[in-house]
């Protein structure tokens, strides 16, 4: 495997969790999930563990089964957390990934994280090969990207109390497993103004 070395890695036995996450996504054929999960591999890192680093081109697009994860990259020498993840969740370094570009963005994980691993070659291939496997993929794309301009206009057009008020509404169990440090940052904010909205 190109970016992830000494880690014990093999072939998932996919959880009934992801089977009905892509169900509910978009359905697949018998034959065109049976190609899919094939292609499936299993990972297992411990907390605080960096799994892509700044400069390594991005392989996988990555299915978190259980655990954390936070997204970030370095601007002025200061971590920027450009994305925070929870259990059942796809997510991945866009354009490290599809441009083959070395990736600015870093993941941590922030919990011990079981991750499931989906290959670039083999998506794209089965993507071209398998009608409905394209239309799955294209539709957990498109899903992170509405996720990612909703951040972005929340950040350029909310208050910090408002943004604050968003993200607990949406995501209030990130609150009990994310450092407060990696939260503002992702809301733009920083810690002290966290810590006043919090207390009011």
């Amino acid at each position: 495997m190109k970016n992830i070395k000494n880690e014990r890695v093999f072939m998932s036995n996919p959880s009934e969790k992801l089977i009905l996450k892509l169900q509910q996504i978009s359905s697949l054929s018998i034959e065109s999930e049976a190609a899919f999960l094939a292609i499936l591999k299993t990972i297992n890192y411990p907390k605080n563990h960096i799994f892509l680093r700044e400069g390594q081109i991005s392989d996988y697009f990555f299915y978190l089964k259980k655990g954390a994860v936070r997204l970030f990259y370095y601007k002025n020498e200061k971590e920027i957390t450009e994305w925070l993840t929870l259990d059942d969740s796809f997510f991945l370094s866009i354009n490290s990934f599809y441009r083959r570009e070395p990736s600015r963005i870093l993941m941590q994980t922030l919990e011990p994280c079981e991750l499931i691993l989906i290959p670039h070659d083999d998506l794209l291939r089965l993507s071209a090969k398998y009608h409905d496997i394209e239309t799955l993929h294209r539709k957990i794309i498109t899903a992170s990207l509405l996720s990612s301009q909703v951040r972005m206009e929340s950040i350029q057009f909310e208050t910090a109390q408002q943004r604050y008020e968003r993200f607990i509404a949406t995501r209030p169990d990130i609150l009990q497993r994310v450092p407060l440090m990696y939260i503002a940052s992702f809301l733009g904010i920083t810690l002290e103004t966290l810590s006043r909205i919090r207390a009011k």
